[in-house]
């Protein structure tokens, strides 16, 4: 049993290998392609180079974090606000990267195989994730979706996305198992990694709520219960740990909430505060303005998908196929970027958590669907790596 076992995890291993070294290669083509058309106005320059297209953007920001660790004292801008700073980002990718690279040669190296590798373990444990409820076939295909999808660059850019997503998927994976016991240190991983460990901790509330509404046929034992609560009140901490390790470190109790708005307000003005879902609404007339059409429908438009997207979690079939786990998951953390986000250009790379409700586009089993369904994957990848990279020139061009 034990041999057939591992027989089995060595194919999967190679199969998804094999899935995303070539999604690698043609990713690689784009980045070539993207640093040759890269041109004196780009952030990058005309002598653009693939590593510094991998280094580009966010990727400074962990650079910075992992050389000198974070500002003791809180930077300000000309009107005395909080500017910019590195408080906005997690220390676990930085300080992984800077282990890695002391070994490899250097902290660039060591995050972009970092981001690599993890988008490889991320690859294998999606297909995991997924086998029980969709079958071999269409995990494997959500696979080659996810590893050639739009935001593949990120998995070799030095950026935090990809490993977070290992410790998500994993998560994910033992909550549809119930193995309690494993999600708690990646819950601590999660928070440490990228923001948004916070709804996880909404995801175990509903878990929780979905369990005990179905307790008759499907039992509650005590222990699960325990877990659960436990779960939730972990994730809810270390949620929140962040702002106080920033506020302690500064001296300021609002150095973290202050250093997210300071992006923000180069959007919507120097008196923005934050208020719970207020972003997306104010975002979403800015965005309508930009482009010409009436302020006033922006709401209107967002209003329109936040009901079509919860729509499509509860009554798309190839959705519910995906099992209650991720379905709350994807309606938890819609609910979270509402709540905390203000939507610019990067609200696509804050897409890629739905990754596993996402992948209910790989369920219907038409070859020629699964086929278009990559050729759009490839195009939206391009347009990308040439909007955010090769381009790169203004305020809707930052990943």
């Amino acid at each position: 049993m034990a041999e057939r076992r591992l027989r089995s995890a060595a194919s999967v291993a190679g199969t998804v290998a094999a899935v995303y070294l070539s999604a690698r290669l043609v990713t690689t083509l784009f980045f070539w392609a993207a640093a040759s058309l890269s041109g004196p106005t780009s952030r990058f320059g005309a002598d653009a180079t693939i590593p510094s297209l991998a280094m580009g953007w966010d990727a400074q920001w962990y650079w910075v974090i992992a050389d000198r660790g974070y500002p003791s004292e809180l930077p300000v801008n000309d009107t005395g606000q909080v500017a910019e700073n590195a408080w906005a980002f997690m220390p676990l990718f930085p300080v992984l990267a800077r282990t890695l690279g002391a070994v490899l040669g250097g902290y660039p190296m060591g995050a972009v195989v970092l981001a690599l590798v993890a988008g490889y373990a991320a690859s294998v444990v999606l297909f995991v994730l997924l086998r029980g409820r969709l079958g071999e076939t269409a995990s494997l295909w959500a696979v080659v979706l996810f590893a050639n999808g739009p935001l593949a660059a990120l998995f070799q850019m030095g950026y935090a996305e990809s490993l977070l997503l290992v410790w998500l998927f994993l998560a994910l994976w033992a909550l549809q198992r119930r193995r309690f016991g494993w999600i708690y240190p990646l819950v601590v991983l999660m928070g440490f990694t990228r923001p948004g460990v916070l709804a996880f901790a909404l995801l175990l509330g509903l878990y929780g709520i979905h369990r005990w509404m179905r307790r008759r046929v499907d039992p509650l034992p005590t222990p699960h219960i325990v877990h659960i609560i436990a779960l939730g009140a972990l994730a809810t901490i270390v949620g929140f740990a962040w702002q106080v390790i920033a506020g302690v470190a500064t001296g300021d109790p609002s150095a973290y909430l202050e250093t997210e708005l300071a992006w923000r307000r180069s959007w919507v003005g120097s008196e923005e505060q934050f208020v719970p879902f207020a972003g997306f609404v104010q975002a979403s007339s800015l965005w309508f303005g930009i482009w010409g059409l009436p302020p006033m429908l922006g709401p209107i438009a967002l209003a329109v998908l936040v009901l079509g997207a919860a729509a499509l979690l509860v009554r798309a079939p190839q959705v519910r196929r995906l099992g209650p786990e991720i379905r709350l998951w994807g309606a938890s953390y819609l609910v979270y970027l509402l709540a905390v986000f203000f939507p610019q250009s990067s609200v696509f790379r804050l897409l890629l958590p739905l990754t596993p409700v996402v992948a209910a586009v790989a369920v219907p089993p038409s070859r020629w669907w699964r086929i278009g369904m990559l050729v759009l994957c490839l195009g939206g990848q391009w347009l990308w790596i040439h909007e955010m990279l090769a381009l790169g020139d203004t305020f809707y061009r930052i990943p």
